[in-house]
């Protein structure tokens, strides 16, 4: 209805032509509304002139909170995965590997997922938090152990049975499978990632289930590879953020996102002004 009556109240072409042309000693347009971009000239203004001199839109910029995430996650699954596959360490090398997965894989993660919902990133939120506050959890239990404050015979042993462990990789392999059916409509490196992250933490509670050496050393090559998978994602988003155009390509489903020195991403933004407004990463 209101732009109808606009419309209605419209000048006509002449008289717009008289109106934009200022005369000496008439009054500046009032601040706010809209002007001509950088080297187009005077803009006629249009149907939305009536929220262009009152609308006020204050911005808080978000880098993408997936860069540190994702560097957050690999971090700290490529260090625990690596035990776990018994690339190297022993029984107390998580008592080294805590300060760095409670605070890296964990906090920093867990901050980058709640930065994510500000970005109104739902899929990212989901991860990035579940996973943050898994990590959390998991450098809390070793802090524990170490300074003897919980029993040594809490801690997780490969070959041991921990069905109360296991059971934490069971809500993690849950929900990151869903979320990778949920990436598949974004990007398939993030899908990838997703799977194999998924399926990795499903082999690594079925082997402190049983017990299952194999079964955890499965697991803890599938969270390496998920870790490289991570690596890669974010270090594109990083590139894209920098260069301003795709460096490393993600499996977008726009053909332009994946052609290094593309531009994939159009920001959604004000015509004349407030550039980098968008939603999402």
């Amino acid at each position: 209805m209101a732009r109808r009556r606009e419309h209605a109240q419209s000048p006509t072409s002449g008289e717009r032509a008289e109106a934009v042309t200022p005369t000496p000693g008439a009054a500046t347009p009032a601040q706010g509304a809209a002007a001509g971009a950088p080297g187009q000239g005077a803009v006629e203004r249009g149907e939305h002139a009536l929220w262009e001199d009152r609308t006020r839109v204050f911005l808080q910029p978000l880098a993408a909170p997936s860069i540190l995430g994702l560097f957050g996650l690999a971090g700290a699954t490529m260090m625990v995965g690596a035990w776990q596959a018994e690339w190297f360490g022993n029984a107390g090398t998580p008592l080294i590997l805590w300060p760095f997965v409670l605070t890296f894989g964990g906090l920093a993660q867990f901050l980058a997922g709640m930065w994510a919902y500000r970005a109104r990133d739902g899929l990212a939120t989901a991860i990035h938090g579940m996973w943050g506050a898994f990590w959390l959890g998991w450098g809390l239990l070793f802090m524990l152990i170490s300074i003897g404050a919980a029993p040594l015979a809490l801690a997780p042993v490969i070959g041991t049975v921990r069905e109360g462990f296991a059971f934490w990789f069971v809500p993690l392999a849950v929900i990151t499978g869903l979320g990778a059916l949920a990436a598949f409509g974004e990007n398939l490196v993030l899908a990838a990632l997703l799977t194999v992250l998924a399926v990795g933490a499903g082999f690594t509670s079925a082997g402190f289930w049983a017990p299952a050496t194999w079964s955890l050393h499965v697991g803890g090559w599938l969270l390496v590879v998920s870790a490289a998978i991570a690596l890669y994602a974010a270090a594109s988003m990083m590139f894209e953020n920098t260069y301003g155009r795709t460096i490393l390509p993600t499996g977008k489903y726009r053909v332009s996102a994946n052609v290094p020195g593309g531009r994939g991403v159009r920001p959604l933004e004000y015509k004349y002004g407030e550039p980098g407004v968008k939603i999402g990463q």
